[in-house]
C-alpha cells in the first residue's frame, strides 16, 4: 500500500519525503498490520476508523470514506485518512484498509495549514468522517467542496488519488490471502496476531520492575507567550499490568501546540513498543495489539487531551515528540541502562507558500528537518535523521529546486551540535532556503533554548536555531513565528543534536 501511494503521488512531502501511512484492520476495527511508515500517523488510525464506524455504520463495498477531524481520531488537519473496507466475493467483510497521508495544504490562515492560531478553524478545514465514494462512485459535490478550500488544488487532487491507489492495492492483496488460506483462517490469523502481540507486552512488562516512576518535560513555548508548558507523567508497574497518568500535566493553551488524545495514544503506544523489544529482545508484529494490559490517563481539556476549539498543528508534530521524551525519561528511572538519550525533540516544521514567480501559481511547501538522534548504550546516535515520532526521509535538494522557487544555498551536518558522551549523540542539520519571489512562512519548531538531555552522565544535545538572512545580516528567530520574505531572503533552519549517553572517559594528557 505504502509503495503504491509513494509512487503515484504527486506532492515531495508524499513522493520525496514519504509522509504517509497505511494500515490493515480486521472487522472489528483493530489494527492487524502496519506499514514501517510514521509512528505518530500509526497509533492514532484505529481511532479514525472507530470514528468513521460509529458516524457512518456499516461501509459497503465501494465505499470509501474520507476524515481528518482531530477530534475524531485524526492527528491535524493536513492529515487526511481515506478507509474502505474489503468484502469477498460473498460480501463477507474482510476487514479495512486506510491510508493517511500529510498534504502539503488544507487551507486556514496561511499557505501550508501550520500556522500560529488561537483556534482549529484557523488552521483549514476540518473533515468529520464522510463518504467520498459510495458503492464506488464519486461525491462530486463533496470533492468540489474540498478541492475548493485548498491554495493547490491540482497537487491535492493528485494526492488524493494516490491514497485512492493504496486502498485498491491493500484490497486487492488482501482478497488474494483470503482466496489463498480462507476466509475464516484469514479471520483467525488477524484475531490470533493481536493476542500474540498483547501477550508478548505482557511479558515484556512483567520484565519491569514493580513500582510508580515519575517524570516532567516542558514544551518551551505556544507561540502566544504561554510556556513553558509542563507535560508531568507517572507510571505505575503492577506485574504485567502498566498504567500511564498524565495528571499533572497543563491545560490546553491558546497556541497549537495541543495535542488531541488520539496523538498522546500514539506516543505511548510507540514508546511502550520501544521498551518491550528492548526488554524482550524481539520485535513486536507490526500491528494492533500492544495495548491491552496499557491504561491511559489523560486529564480532560488538558495538552495531552484537548478539546474544541484548541488549536492543534503542532500538537501532532511537537508535542508527540515531547510526550515521547517525558515518557522515556520516566522509563528510564525504571530501566536506566536500557533507555536512550534524548533525541532532537522537534521536528523543524517549515512550511512555505506564496506566488511561483516561473509559472506565476500558487505553491505551498511543507517539510520536517532531520536532527540529532539520542544516544544509547549500544552505542552513539545517528545524525541528520527523523527520530521518534517521525520517520520521514528529508527532501533531496534536487526535489525541493525542481518544485518550488527556491535555492538551497547550504546543506550540512551540525557537527558537534551532538552531546558528548561515553556514547556521542548524533549531530543536527543546517538548511538554508533561498526565496526566488515574495513568500509567507510559519515555523514551528522546539529544543531551541534547552536542547535535548543527555542520559547516564551524557551531555545534552546543542538547541536548535532559525535564522532569516536578508541582505547578509542574520536575523534570529523565535522557534515558532510566522513572517513575510522576499526575493532572496533565506530561511536557516538549525535543527537540535541528540544527547550523549555515558560519561565519557577522560583523555590521558602527554607530556
Amino acid at each position: 500500500m505504502g509503495a503504491a501511494l509513494k509512487r503515484a503521488s504527486f506532492s515531495p512531502n508524499i513522493k520525496e519525503r514519504q509522509d504517509y501511512s497505511c494500515a490493515l484492520f480486521n472487522p472489528t476495527g483493530s489494527a492487524v498490520a502496519v506499514g514501517d511508515h510514521m509512528p505518530v500517523h500509526l497509533g492514532a488510525m484505529p481511532m479514525s476508523v472507530e470514528a468513521a464506524l460509529e458516524e457512518l455504520g456499516s461501509l459497503d463495498p465501494g465505499d470509501v470514506v474520507c476524515v481528518n477531524d482531530p477530534f475524531r481520531g485524526g492527528t491535524h488537519l493536513p492529515d487526511i485518512t481515506l478507509i474502505s473496507a474489503v468484502h469477498d466475493p460473498q460480501t463477507r467483510l474482510l476487514g479495512y484498509v486506510a491510508s493517511r497521508a500529510h498534504h502539503s495544504d488544507v487551507g486556514g490562515s496561511t499557505p501550508g495549514s501550520m500556522p500560529l492560531a488561537r483556534e482549529i478553524f484557523e488552521e483549514g478545514i476540518r473533515i468529520p468522517p464522510v463518504r467520498l465514494y459510495r458503492a464506488g462512485v464519486l461525491n462530486e459535490e463533496l470533492w468540489k467542496l474540498l478541492l475548493a478550500n485548498v491554495r493547490t488544488p491540482v497537487e491535492r487532487a493528485g494526492d488524493l488519488d494516490a491514497q485512492l491507489g493504496a486502498l485498491h492495492a491493500g484490497s486487492k492483496r488482501l482478497l488474494e490471502i483470503a482466496e489463498r488460506r480462507g476466509v475464516d483462517d484469514t479471520l483467525a490469523a488477524m484475531d490470533a496476531l493481536i493476542k500474540y502481540a498483547d501477550r508478548l507486552v505482557e511479558a515484556g512488562v512483567e520484565q519491569i520492575p514493580d513500582g510508580r516512576y515519575e517524570a516532567e518535560d516542558f514544551m518551551e513555548d505556544d507561540g502566544f507567550a504561554s510556556g513553558p508548558v509542563p507535560i508531568q507523567v507517572a507510571l505505575t508497574v503492577r506485574g504485567r499490568t502498566l498504567d500511564i497518568d498524565f495528571t499533572g500535566t497543563s491545560p490546553q493553551v491558546p497556541g497549537g501546540i495541543n495535542a488531541v488524545a488520539a496523538i498522546t495514544s500514539s506516543a505511548t503506544r510507540y514508546v511502550v513498543r520501544c521498551v518491550v523489544e528492548a526488554l524482550l529482545g524481539e520485535p513486536l508484529p507490526a500491528g494492533g495489539g500492544s495495548m491491552s494490559s496499557v491504561t491511559l490517563e489523560l486529564p480532560a481539556e488538558s495538552l495531552v487531551n484537548a478539546a474544541l476549539p484548541a488549536s492543534v498543528a503542532a500538537g501532532n508534530v511537537e508535542t508527540s515528540q515531547r510526550i515521547t521524551d517525558v515518557l522515556m525519561r520516566a522509563f528510564g528511572v525504571a530501566l536506566p541502562e536500557h533507555m536512550p538519550a534524548l533525541s532532537q525533540g522537534t521536528m523543524n516544521n517549515t512550511t512555505v507558500g506564496g506566488i511561483d514567480p516561473r509559472n506565476g501559481k500558487a505553491f505551498a511547501y511543507y517539510e520536517t528537518v532531520g536532527g540529532g538522534m539520542g544516544a544509547g548504550p549500544t552505542g552513539p546516535g545517528l545524525s541528520g535523521v527523523h527520530c521518534h515520532m517521525s520517520n520521514s526521509l528529508n527532501t533531496p535538494v534536487e526535489a525541493l529546486e525542481h518544485a518550488y522557487p527556491y535555492r538551497v544555498t547550504q546543506y550540512g551536518i551540525r557537527r558537534g551540535s551532538g552531546g558528548a558522551g561515553l556514547h556521542r549523540g548524533g549531530d543536527g542539520l543546517r538548511r538554508d532556503l533561498m526565496l526566488l519571489g515574495p513568500a509567507r512562512v510559519a515555523l514551528l519548531c522546539e529544543r531551541r533554548t534547552v536542547g535535548p538531555s543527555g542520559a547516564q552522565g551524557g551531555e545534552d544535545g546543542a538547541p536548535g536555531e532559525n535564522v532569516l538572512i536578508r541582505d547578509g545580516v542574520e536575523e534570529h528567530l523565535p522557534g515558532k513565528t510566522t513572517f513575510s520574505v522576499r526575493a532572496g531572503d533565506v530561511i536557516s533552519i538549525r535543527s537540535p543534536g541528540g544527547g550523549g549517553w555515558g560519561v565519557a572517559p577522560e583523555t590521558s594528557s602527554q607530556p
